[in-house]
Parts: structure tokens; C-alpha cells; sequence
């Protein structure tokens, strides 16, 4: 009884904004947060140009470093115990899907993360991994805040309760490209990934990418970035010899 009420009597000493900060927080968490600064840091963006009194940066990225390690070993401790039988590169690879860019983005749009940043760049100008960024500066600030019990009290009902199934995760694929590569390897063939177009003004560029696989372009896509327009090509080559690509 006296912890709640030193944690609700310090909650209603605070300012308005604090308030509604704190209780979004809570119930982000499932628990009390006990320093609502290291939650602050976690949404403030590099363009704020904050400094601590030692003239250190403020903004998440620290944090989102932190996080990143965080939730890369809980994930681990998970499937260490519920695969028993999973050698280090099945582990490595079920672990990578979970923590994946695509997966983290998912996970801080869900929470709406981004709502509470702190920046002088306008939002439309974030790209789409700031609401993974903001998820593991997110978990790091828990971390900080209530250390590894809470953190992975956390991760455990927002990611692996939710969203870790392992028969659905070992059909996942998290990179058609590399699927598409180490068959071509593995057969012997000849492939390229080559650039074919790079056209509109800066912030609003396309890039084509065409896959040839024995000299025969194979798939065409475009995308925002060379890296996506190689996975959307990787991708519908796949589709195209999944039959022969999937053959044991």
C-alpha cells in the first residue's frame, strides 16, 4: 500500500503534460515507469539538437542501440528453451525473423510510437524504420528505467506471446533475395542484379532493378530504394521457380 501511494501521489505532483504522459506509459507497459526521462529520450529525434549538462547529444539513438541488444537476448532465451532440438544456425535464423526491420516497424506503429516524438523535421520526412527505431529505444528506456526483469516482462506479452508461433515463423520467408541467391549458388547458375533506371528529384527517386538468372532477365521491379527493388525482384522470381527452388 505504500509503494502505490508514493507512485500515485508522485503522479498526481505532476504537470499536466507529464501526466498524460506517464499514463500513456503505463499503459504501454503494463507497470508504473519510476523516471519518465529516460521515456522522453526515447522519443526525441536527432534534429531536436538537445544536449545534456555535459554537452552530450539527447535523442534516442543510444537508446535504440541498448533496446536492439535487449531484445535480441530475451528472443534468444526463448527459443533456447522452446527449441530444444534447433542447432545455432536454425536458432540465428528463427531469431532474425522475429527481430526483423519489417517486424520491429509493425510493432511500433502498433503502439503508435510515433505520436510522441519530439523532433524539428516534419513527419512526413521519417522513413518507414523510425517505428522499429522507436520500439528498441522504447525497450532500452525500459531497461534503464526498471532493468532486465521488466524489460523482459515486457517483450515477453508485447512480441513473443502476440506474435512468435514457431511453425508459422519456420515457413517465413524474410528475404527472398537470399533464397534466390543461394539457389543459384547451389545450381550453379549465373545471376546479376542490375540497375536499369534512377529518375525523379531528390526525396522522391526510383530505382528498376531487372534480375538475370543464365544471361535471361527473369523479373522486373522499381522501388524507392536499389535494396527494395532487388527484394521485390528477388520476390517474383521466386514465385516464378518456387517449384524448383523449394525441391530438396
Amino acid at each position: 500500500m505504500g509503494i502505490f501511494n508514493k507512485i500515485f501521489s508522485k503522479k498526481s505532483r505532476l504537470p499536466e503534460s507529464d501526466g498524460i504522459f506517464f499514463t500513456e506509459i503505463q499503459n504501454m507497459l503494463g507497470f508504473d515507469p519510476l523516471d519518465l526521462s529516460h521515456y522522453r529520450k526515447a522519443f526525441t529525434h536527432r534534429s531536436s539538437n538537445k544536449l545534456d549538462e555535459k554537452g552530450f547529444p539527447i535523442n534516442y539513438e543510444r537508446l535504440e542501440f541498448l533496446g536492439d541488444a535487449m531484445l535480441g537476448s530475451v528472443i534468444a532465451a526463448h527459443l533456447f528453451n522452446e527449441v530444444p532440438t534447433g542447432d545455432e544456425g536454425y536458432l540465428t535464423k528463427m531469431r532474425s525473423k522475429i527481430v526483423s526491420r519489417e517486424h520491429l516497424n509493425e510493432l511500433g506503429r502498433d503502439l503508435n510510437l510515433i505520436k510522441w516524438v519530439e523532433s524539428k523535421v516534419s513527419a512526413q520526412h521519417f522513413g518507414e524504420n523510425i517505428h522499429g527505431n522507436l520500439f528498441e529505444a522504447f525497450i532500452g528506456a525500459i531497461y534503464l528505467d526498471r532493468g532486465f526483469d521488466y524489460c523482459e516482462k515486457f517483450i515477453h506479452q508485447k512480441v513473443i506471446l502476440p506474435y512468435v508461433d514457431i511453425a508459422q515463423l519456420e515457413g517465413k520467408v524474410i528475404s527472398y533475395k537470399s533464397l534466390v541467391i543461394e539457389w543459384c549458388q547451389k545450381e550453379k547458375k549465373p545471376f546479376l542484379y542490375e540497375v536499369y533506371e534512377d529518375n525523379g528529384v531528390e526525396g522522391q527517386k526510383h530505382f528498376g532493378v531487372k534480375l538475370k538468372i543464365d544471361g535471361r532477365v527473369v523479373s522486373r521491379a522499381r522501388a524507392t530504394s536499389k535494396k527494395k527493388a532487388e527484394e521485390q525482384a528477388s520476390k517474383r522470381a521466386f514465385f516464378a521457380f518456387q517449384e524448383k527452388i523449394n525441391k530438396k
